[in-house]
């Protein structure tokens, strides 16, 4: 019996040294899943504080390799200081004054009888446009010859009549009669003389044409007449204008006015053709706002030799040039905008080159070396001449390398992530 026990105990002691065998193995199993579990945290949260410097390098760091730098076309320059002119934007149109505008029209209706110019041809002063006919004409001249040989007439008894006034033969008062006549008669003869001259018809002879002539010297425009049409009083039958003192008429912002002043300078391009920049003056301002625009109208004129090729009408971008200083300045396409900043590209030294793993059996190849570039954000100024003044927001080096040319692929590429991969 004892060894019938003994062999239980045994068993006994045997089951609990197994069972602590199973607790010190999960024991050990829970250990390492926990450590496990702190190291996957830890790396986790590296990650998570690495990847905002990374961010951080991206939005404001560019890299490119050497053939990427060649075939954009990179450029890198200084900044300069250049003499640059402070300048105000206008908008406006060319027009002539209204002394070398007319608009054409006849102090008698009538039939229009014939058209002697085309649009677009020059003429003098004093040129005959077309012809109207009118037998109203006919009666002024008859008026004008009958005036004339009235006064002939009564010139003779006046002078008759003088002299026997002054020997007492006749009455004084047959005298004044006739001097009255005399004077009726010249001023009925002055009369019609002024009508036809104002129609620019001759006195003598009989002609029922009046013709249309051309007021002042310059370039037929807009013809509102036709053959056998009735020309009324009072209605523009031709344009004339006169080119030769073009001047401009520029609408200037009321913040502008206290900077604008007769005498200074302009250069003005036209709209729809900016290849060609003309120069302007000021000569005057008007004191009043142009309708409800809030703008004020400021005159230039145009030296006659630039107004060649200009017609009324014409509308232009005009830079009132106000100041001149020496500024830092980069030419204007170095400065690029991103969101509401502005900023340029800073070459940055060179950079140690990067090592590259490579799979067992893969042949070790030459990498190309990379050229790094940083955002730098400025604040620009005047533009003129192709030249942008510049306002570092912090400060660089005096000699750094600015790119000139591809600012805007870089700031593509650094929007599209920046790093180049291998």
């Amino acid at each position: 019996m004892k060894n019938i026990f003994s062999s239980k105990d045994l068993t006994a002691k045997n089951a609990k040294v197994s069972q602590r065998a199973q607790s010190l193995i999960c024991l050990r199993a829970l250990r390492f899943v926990f450590a496990c579990l702190a190291v996957t945290l830890a790396s986790c949260n590296e990650k998570k504080t690495e990847e905002p410097k990374e961010e951080e390098k991206s939005s404001t760091e560019v890299a490119l390799t050497e053939s990427q730098y060649k075939t954009v076309g990179i450029e890198t320059g200084l900044v300069e200081d250049r003499n640059l002119n402070k300048i105000i934007k206008a908008n406006g149109y060319t027009t002539v004054p209204p002394q070398n505008s007319a608009e054409v029209s006849t102090l008698i209706g009538g039939t229009v009888k014939d058209i002697f110019v085309l649009e677009g041809t020059y003429v003098n002063k004093g040129k005959v446009l077309a012809t109207i006919q009118n037998l109203e004409v006919i009666q002024m001249q008859e008026e004008y010859q009958s005036a004339t040989a009235n006064v002939e007439y009564l010139q003779l008894e006046y002078n008759r009549q003088k002299t026997l006034s002054d020997e007492n033969v006749n009455p004084r008062k047959t005298f004044q009669e006739v001097k009255a006549k005399l004077a009726a008669e010249r001023a009925r003869a002055q009369a019609a003389k002024n009508k036809l001259e104002a129609l620019h018809v001759s006195a003598k002879g009989s002609s029922s044409l009046v013709p249309i002539v051309a007021p002042i010297n310059g370039y037929v425009g807009k013809i509102n007449i036709a053959k056998g049409a009735f020309a009324n009083t009072g209605v523009s039958l031709f344009e004339v204008v006169d080119n030769s003192q073009m001047h401009l008429d520029l609408n200037v912002y009321e913040k502008d006015l206290g900077s604008i002043s007769i005498g200074q300078v302009i250069d003005f391009v036209l709209t729809n053709q900016s290849n060609k920049s003309i120069k302007g003056k000021i000569f005057g301002i008007n004191k009043s706002f142009s309708n409800e625009s809030k703008t004020v109208a400021v005159h230039a004129k145009i030296d006659p030799a630039d107004a060649k090729g200009l017609i009324p009408g014409m509308y232009v971008s005009a830079n009132i040039n106000i100041t001149n200083a020496t500024v830092p300045a980069l030419p204007k396409d170095a400065v690029v905008k991103n969101a509401d900043k502005y900023f340029v590209f800073v070459q940055e030294e060179a950079h140690a080159e990067e090592k590259h793993e490579h799979a067992a059996g893969e042949k070790e190849e030459a990498h190309e070396k990379e050229i790094h570039f940083k955002a730098v954000e400025v604040m620009p100024g005047t533009t003129d001449l192709g030249f942008t003044e510049v306002k570092f927001v912090d400060k660089i080096e005096l000699q750094a390398k600015i790119v000139t040319k591809g600012a805007f692929y870089l700031l593509s590429a650094m929007k599209g992530g920046g790093e180049h991969e291998h």
